[in-house]
């Protein structure tokens, strides 16, 4: 069962994301990065859960952000982007953490270009997520419900 006090999701956004809408909307859609985020918020008071949203195009930040939540969070959702494929610091924070981590990609990221095709950050995940666009993210909240129950 679910700690009652470790009812609060964490969703780490990586680099470019806080484009969304504007940044090749053929690839990642017309949502912003706020629809996504207010999307996340409803369905996951709808679960019984709340999310704090994050988002830098920083690896550096990212890596502090995931550090910090050690111990605070029930899970981890993480688009970390682009650093997804080179990002050895982000897979080491992850490895940190005491909780389940999803990791999302709005494309699927096997039917693009060869480099995206290697995530440095999926063997620390309970699971991926890619191809959903938007909704992606919200398959990421059920999966970590289940994981949870």
């Amino acid at each position: 069962m679910i700690n009652v006090i470790k009812k609060n999701i964490l969703v780490v956004n990586g680099p470019n994301l806080n484009m969304l809408g504007l940044r090749e909307p053929e690839i990642y859609g017309r949502e912003t990065l706020d629809d996504i985020a207010e999307n996340m918020t409803v369905r996951a008071k709808e679960l019984g859960f709340t999310v704090d949203f994050y988002q830098s195009n920083s690896e550096g930040d990212l890596v502090d952000r995931i550090q910090v939540a050690r111990g605070k969070y029930a899970a981890l959702i993480i688009n970390a982007a682009a650093f997804s494929h080179t990002s050895v610091a982000i897979v080491d924070a992850l490895r940190l953490v005491d909780f389940p981590i999803i990791e999302v990609h709005l494309s699927n990221i096997f039917a693009r270009e060869e480099f995206r095709h290697h995530s440095c950050i999926s063997p620390a995940a309970n699971g991926v997520i890619c191809g959903f666009g938007a909704n992606s993210y919200i398959l990421a909240l059920e999966a970590v419900r289940n994981i949870l129950s």
